[in-house]
């Protein structure tokens, strides 16, 4: 192997440190391969046989990143559990190889140190990280169906306590410098500049023994064999209610931690390498090993092949609602472009600055970020209430109400003020937007921006084109969203789109069930059982009763009598319930609700005269929900609304909180057969309505045996 295709290079100082820099040749970030392995072992005999070295401090040779994990195409491209085991069992080898080290050894972190990285990091005797927002620690194996496999799951617990490794390992939570300081998880934070340097010394004061810290709790809890089991059957209710059973790997993680704490470090390894080679091979791990690989690849494309992307330095917003508040925050804060909103009112500017200032207050006081960040932040965001300085904006969001005229209007006052590239992107929800760009001077410069609510949570952005959008909008709003942390989809024009479109059918059942007299709690507990991480009555509060009313004319208008809501949902406006925002909805919100309970208001079944009897069995009353919404996404991947089925499954994850471990409605309906879903279908069809009528592009790949992914 030459010089130039190694990925680990050595070099002993004067003091008789030694710097190990990993640099893997033609990455931007480094991540742990297999094929590793040799070279790893020739530098340890290297460094064994090296009597005069004194420290060895491990540092990245990226600008900004330590180790962001294991590569995941490595996993991926295990064929059974034991090629899984075997790559754990490797890591075991080299991590522990490095830890019997009888010098002192040093990580040295600035950047991600994610997955494999952080237990490379723990298998070295000190840490030390940079205070930079660009340095995170974690373990988010779990996101991907997996559990750390290379030794985190023993040595997280005895760095800092079990509880405070659960919480790491569990969630996938990522955490910055000074919070893992505060856990125990590093033993300094320093500037990016100092950081060999106070490696290097660190390495020359030798090995210090730690002292596990624990507050009282954690001492009556993890100390004894009593208090784990306490902690461990708590762990694993409270795992429950989030995952309902679907979803192997945080059991898997429960167990493996628990064993290692009674049954020792050993048989904790050995269990480790077990459960992460099992997890590997599920489904579960699988689809979400391959939304991982669908968003990596979305992350590298143009919105428009061989178009380039102008860069955006300027943007407006048109609304300082809760969506015009929360596109100003994601604008500022993430794409790092200075935004000014346009509100007709003082009122609600001031209602949007606040919602970015209550966010990153929240930061501040958790320390993930300083004041003067946050104030820095906020300094991005102005408001006015006149249309000064649209001359120079490169876009301008427009996020006011569902009301066509408005928004012609708004394009109209936009067009009189901007300069001739200016892009207009509509947030619209569910007008078309040929219809918005109608009467467009520059109809080639407005597209569609769709963003979900709460906008600094929801991952999907749509981008919406119509026949006149030109590619250079498409390709800068692609990536503008992007810059915002969105994954943007690029969705045809039509009625609903994507998301809003296969949400309505979706949604709809679940009214005509309730409507049927299934209690709402029943309704709603047999989606999240299914997978969703609301039920649709509670999601129906969430977006507002009164913006579903809105949506659910314009859909029937333009798609057919298959998106009509139920008639009697009009007795809700009619009694004003609009959701939680006026806190008058299904369930009961404010004071009338009791805390820590979520509770059904009861007068609802009164103003419908329903006396509700849960019947149905809750898998038979998920699925019909849920096949409309299938029957739907397959209609619009035929009418071109998606690009392909991989953007629908991404689109439906980020977008509705289809659960992923099943893949998205396209990799679901390949695994359940599309003749199997057809005929499901059919049978639905024949009890319930023609609403459940199979799309004919499902009755032609029923007939040819085909599936959406080869």
């Amino acid at each position: 192997m030459s010089q130039q295709d190694k990925t680990f290079s050595l070099e002993i100082r004067e003091d008789k440190i030694g710097v190990l820099t990993m640099d893997v040749p033609g990455e931007t970030m480094n991540t742990l391969r297999a094929e590793f392995a040799d070279e790893i072992s020739d530098l340890m005999k290297e460094i064994k046989s090296n009597s005069d070295l004194q420290g060895l401090v491990l540092i990245s040779g990226k600008k900004d990143s330590f180790v962001a994990g294991a590569d995941v195409t490595m996993i991926d491209a295990c064929e059974t559990a034991a090629d899984a085991e075997t790559l754990s069992l490797e890591g075991h080898r080299v991590m522990g190889e490095l830890e019997a080290l009888n010098i002192p050894v040093v990580a040295a972190i600035h950047g991600p140190c994610l997955g494999g990285g952080l237990e490379l990091a723990l298998a070295c005797h000190i840490r030390v990280c940079t205070e930079s927002t660009k340095t995170v620690l974690g373990v988010p194996e779990v996101m991907l169906g997996l559990l750390p496999g290379s030794g985190g799951t023993q040595r997280l617990p005895r760095l800092i306590g079990v509880a405070k490794s659960l919480d790491l390992m569990l969630t996938g939570k990522q955490i910055r410098g000074k919070q893992a300081l505060k856990m125990g998880l590093v033993d300094e934070v320093v500037p990016e500049t100092v950081l060999l340097e106070v490696a290097v010394k660190l390495a020359k004061k030798g090995k210090f023994k730690r002292e596990l810290k624990r507050d009282l709790t954690s001492k009556l809890l993890e100390t004894n064999k009593f208090g784990r089991n306490i902690m461990f059957d708590q762990a694993a209710k409270q795992t429950f209610s989030k995952t309902r059973g679907n979803y192997p790997a945080p059991e898997a993680i429960l167990e493996v931690v628990k064993v290692g704490q009674e049954k020792g470090f050993e048989a904790g390894l050995k269990l480790e390498a077990k459960r992460f080679a099992e997890l590997a091979m599920t489904s579960e791990s699988a689809c979400l090993r391959g939304i991982f690989f669908a968003t990596t690849e979305m992350k590298k494309e143009d919105g428009v092949e061989g178009v380039a992307p102008k860069k955006v330095k300027k943007a407006i917003v048109l609304g300082g609602g809760l969506m015009g508040g929360g596109i100003a925050n994601v604008t500022a804060t993430k794409a790092k472009v200075p935004v000014r909103i346009k509100d007709i009112a003082p009122q609600g500017l001031l209602n949007a600055q606040k919602y970015t200032y209550d966010i990153l207050n929240k930061k501040v006081k958790r320390r993930f970020m300083s004041k003067a960040e946050m104030q820095s932040q906020l300094a991005m965001i102005t408001g006015t209430t006149e249309y000064t300085g649209v001359k120079s904006a490169d876009i301008v969001i427009e996020a006011v109400f569902e009301d066509l005229k408005l928004k012609h209007q708004m394009v109209a006052d936009i067009e009189a003020n901007c300069n001739e590239n200016t892009i207009f992107a509509s947030n619209t929800s569910s007008l078309p937007i040929t219809q918005i760009a109608s009467e467009a001077k520059r109809p080639e410069n407005v597209i569609g921006l769709h963003y979900f609510s709460p906008v600094d949570k929801m991952p999907l952005a749509e981008i919406i084109t119509h026949e006149g959008t030109s590619d250079q909008t498409i390709s800068t709003t692609v990536e503008f969203a992007r810059k915002q942390g969105k994954t943007p989809i690029v969705v045809k024009d039509g009625a609903g789109f994507y998301v809003n479109r296969i949400l309505a059918p979706y949604m709809n059942e679940a009214a005509r069930l309730v409507l049927e007299q299934e209690p709402i709690e029943a309704v709603d507990k047999a989606l999240v059982d299914f997978g969703f991480p609301v039920g649709p009555v509670t999601l129906l509060d969430e977006v507002g009763i009164d913006v579903g009313a809105k949506i659910g004319p314009i859909l029937t208008k333009e798609l057919g009598s298959r998106f009509e809501a139920p008639a009697a949902f009009d007795k809700l406006l009619a009694d004003d319930r609009k959701g939680r925002k006026n806190e008058k909805g299904f369930y009961l919100y404010g004071k009338k609700a009791k805390k820590g309970k979520k509770q059904v208001d009861e007068s609802i079944y009164k103003l419908f005269n329903l006396k509700p009897e849960a019947t149905m069995d809750p898998k038979a009353l998920a699925e019909r929900a849920v096949l409309l919404m299938l029957n739907e996404a397959a209609r619009c991947l035929d009418e071109g609304i998606l690009r392909s089925a991989r953007d629908g499954d991404i689109g439906a994850i980020f977008g509705i909180g289809f659960p992923p471990f099943l893949g998205g409605p396209f990799h679901y309906m390949d695994s359940i057969g599309i003749a199997a879903l057809v005929d499901k279908l059919e049978r639905h069809q024949d009890k319930y309505g023609e609403r459940f009528a199979p799309c004919d592009s499902l009755k032609a790949m029923a007939k040819e045996d085909k599936k959406f992914y080869n």
